[in-house]
């Protein structure tokens, strides 16, 4: 394999790139700001935020919206639907850690739900 020399330090390099904020490659909004209030919600537990942790609260929050309750095959499924693709296990883990963090809750029907405290973190930070 070759390796490529590094510019040095002190010399000029025309492989730098320039970090300049004439860029608009950040330009777009990122799907982050949407997700910020799911952010805030994990951080009140003291769990850190994940992609999977992010789609499935956002999966039960939507289901809420709709009066729908979700097994995990439900939040698997609509997650799969949104061409995420995260196993059926990692969903299911995912869910049982937020039950023993106390921010969803498992129902009798095998369904689950946001816990009513977790909803009342959400609705104190809007």
């Amino acid at each position: 394999m070759h390796n490529a020399p590094m510019p040095m330090e002190g010399k000029p390099g025309s492989a730098r790139v320039s970090m300049s904020t004439n860029n608009n490659v950040f330009a777009k909004p990122t799907e982050r700001g949407g997700n910020e209030h799911i952010r805030r919600l994990l951080k009140s537990y003291g769990l850190r935020t994940s992609l999977i942790r992010l789609k499935v609260i956002d999966a039960l929050l939507k289901a809420a919206e709709e009066n729908r309750q979700l097994g995990v095959r439900g939040v698997h499924s609509q997650l799969l639907g949104l061409d995420i693709p995260l196993s059926f296990l990692s969903v299911r883990e995912v869910l049982k850690r937020l039950c023993s963090e106390g921010v969803v809750s498992l129902h009798p029907d095998k369904s689950y739900s946001l816990h009513p405290s977790a909803v009342a973190v959400l609705n104190a930070k809007q």
